[in-house]
């Protein structure tokens, strides 16, 4: 998009919510992440296309089924139908739905996790139907994820649900708990993923960050009769100490937040970094007084999966070479879940 002062900027417009740019087209712009120069969604935002006439503009609800309202009491609230609300022809299903059977939900901190646990799962159980359930912490929209739509393009994702906030994927929950039920008995899947999505938010302190859902959604899978596994956000190249290792995040959100028994994969990690993750998890299940419980996990056969991923693997702004640490913790994390099929 070209601004006023002539300077061109990256922009991103949901065809959606606001119609499809045209070359030469007024538009209105957010361009507040773009003026901070964040990385995950640090582009202008298009918010409407203000000389269309009201027939060139999306059609509203009208008469579509659903009265879920995401993105709620904003300037671009929309209206979806929920899978488990009255309107939807799975709503006698999910109705009196309570019970996971044992379903392996792979929790993870960060967006970037979620193409690694896959690769850990197809490794160890090729063909497996995953979903993934995306919640607000990071992106709403699951159509900003091109990950997702990698990953379901290619089938390694069957499904993806959008929770909260969050609008846009296959289909859309109002909660983890409707959405982990929906995974299981409308999507079949033999195995759920759930992280935020692209981008999230952090300050630097012990509960500031978006993260700490993670320990929530270990708390969802658990309560409703799932077998949480709980991946460890793992560094051995963040500048931060708080990272570095094991992350705070993961150790906040399992060791304080979450609440009833996980899994906690840990990658067999070569050097200083897999001593110091080696110990940071002894330290984390002690806390517990064993609610997590330490599985420790072969990596060394996954770097080629990894590196063959359909998705380019980043995760704050390193590649695989940068930080393979990271993504082999993720990795694990699907191994094993996967193991439990």
């Amino acid at each position: 998009m070209r601004l006023g002062d002539g300077r061109v900027v990256p922009a991103l417009a949901y065809g959606d919510l606001t119609g499809d740019p045209l070359p030469g087209e007024t538009v209105l712009l957010n361009t507040t992440a773009l003026e901070r120069g964040l990385g995950t969604g640090g582009l202008a935002l298009v918010v409407a296309l203000p000389d269309r006439s009201d027939d060139a503009l999306p059609a509203g609800p009208g008469g579509r089924p659903g009265h879920v309202v995401k993105a709620r009491y904003t300037p671009l609230q929309t209206m979806v139908l929920g899978v488990d609300e009255q309107e939807s022809p799975h709503h006698s299903l999910l109705c009196d739905a309570d019970d996971l059977a044992g379903l392996p939900v792979v929790v993870a901190d960060l967006h970037s996790a979620l193409p690694a646990v896959v690769v850990g799962v197809h490794q160890e159980r090729p063909g497996a139907r995953v979903a993934y359930v995306m919640t607000d912490g990071g992106a709403l929209p699951a159509a900003f994820s091109t990950t997702v739509a990698t990953l379901r393009r290619t089938g390694a994702l069957a499904a993806c649900l959008t929770v909260g906030q969050a609008y846009g994927g296959d289909h859309e929950a109002v909660t983890v708990h409707s959405a982990l039920l929906a995974a299981r008995l409308v999507v079949g899947a033999d195995l759920v993923v759930v992280a935020q999505g692209p981008g999230n938010l952090g300050t630097g302190t012990r509960w500031g960050f978006s993260g700490v859902v993670a320990g929530e959604a270990v708390n969802a899978a658990g309560t409703l009769g799932g077998r949480p596994v709980a991946s460890l956000r793992v560094s051995q190249a963040d500048p931060r100490a708080r990272h570095r290792g094991v992350s705070h995040h993961s150790l906040t959100a399992y060791g304080r937040v979450a609440l009833v028994p996980a899994d906690v994969p840990v990658p067999r990690l070569r050097g200083e970094v897999g001593t110091l993750v080696s110990a940071q998890v002894d330290g984390l299940v002690e806390q517990t007084g064993g609610r997590l419980v330490r599985h420790d996990v072969e990596v060394d056969d996954l770097e080629p999966a990894l590196r063959k991923s359909s998705v380019p693997l980043r995760t704050m702004g390193r590649s695989y070479d940068d930080d393979p640490a990271s993504f082999l913790a993720a990795a694990a994390a699907g191994r094993h879940a996967a193991s439990l099929l």
